[in-house]
């Protein structure tokens, strides 16, 4: 490779990260071991690129097909891209084609060596992007559930891999405060995921409260749409509130991550109740000081477990 591809691949890459900021929860804050910033950064490279190939939002002139051994044009053909990045995917777990090609899956390679990660969330996680592809609508709240063990939970169990804390119940409550910070996401952006024709609000649910998809597409929301939102927000809560003994069960430094994680997605509900459950303008967000009290809420209560 050439200087000149190295540097524009590094900025590619600082590029696909800096997108961090943006979440609703911390990824990889300072305060934790350098070891486990640079592992957990090396997944949510890993999540972010996939998820971008899965919404076409892509840097553009097609670098990351030619990453991947594609023709430049491919970058427009999402479901050969997630073929080409799973392959890619496989010569991190030992391939017999060489190194992984693309330079966020070869700076995954030592983490997954580190840590004896296994192949099974990061598969999820293209799968789900897949099932973006092919569906766009969820009949049942189930549906969206099965959904999000795909697209969420594997990050929660990459995050008990990575600090080396898997256990069944942890990992029980790790797939609810992901599924949870999932469906909190999905009610941020109903009007951004309906102008890429995606509905992630039950079909059932929207019956239920006499909502049309047309309604969706309103500049704001009326009382049905509302009501709805408001529906949907409590589950996420309860979901939120289900996952929070996780906090709990760990200790240090992993618990205040576990905080962030879970506080973030009270701060995101409470956004989405301050804003009337109106989420049509467009995603209501946060403030910084209404996430770091929600934070501190959770760290005051969590139960501690010995």
């Amino acid at each position: 490779m050439h200087g000149a591809d190295r540097a524009a691949d590094s900025v590619h890459v600082r590029a696909t990260l800096g997108k961090a900021a943006a979440e609703n929860f911390p990824v990889a804050p300072a305060f934790l071991p350098r070891a486990w910033r640079d592992g957990l950064m090396a997944v949510y490279g890993y999540a972010r690129l996939v998820d971008d190939i899965g919404d076409g939002d892509l840097a553009p002139g097609g670098r990351d097909a030619v990453l991947l051994g594609l023709d430049p044009a491919a970058v427009d053909d999402r479901l050969a891209m997630l073929d080409a990045f799973e392959a890619d995917l496989h010569r991190v777990f030992g391939g017999t084609d060489g190194p992984p090609r693309h330079p966020l899956l070869l700076a995954l390679r030592p983490v997954v060596r580190a840590h004896g990660l296994t192949p099974e969330p990061f598969l999820g996680l293209i799968e789900a992007n897949r099932q973006d592809q092919r569906v766009a609508r969820y009949e049942t709240y189930g549906d969206l559930l099965a959904y999000c063990e795909l697209s969420a939970n594997p990050v929660g169990r990459l995050v008990l891999a990575l600090t080396g804390t898997s256990t069944p119940e942890r990992i029980r409550r790790s797939d609810a405060v992901c599924t949870a910070l999932q469906i909190a996401e999905h009610l941020q952006d109903v009007a951004e995921d309906l102008g890429h024709d995606r509905i992630y609000l039950p079909a059932e649910d929207l019956r239920r409260f006499h909502v049309a998809e047309a309604d969706l597409a309103a500049p704001s929301a009326g009382a049905s749409v509302r009501s709805l939102i408001a529906f949907e927000t409590e589950r996420a809560r309860e979901l939120l509130n289900e996952g929070t003994p996780l906090v709990g069960s760990v200790s240090g430094r992993l618990r205040l991550l576990l905080a962030g994680f879970v506080g973030g997605g009270r701060a995101a509900l409470r956004a989405v109740t301050a804003a009337g459950f109106d989420v049509l303008p467009g995603p209501p967000k946060p403030t910084k000081s209404g996430l770091l009290r929600e934070v501190a809420a959770v760290l005051r209560t969590a139960p501690r477990k010995g």
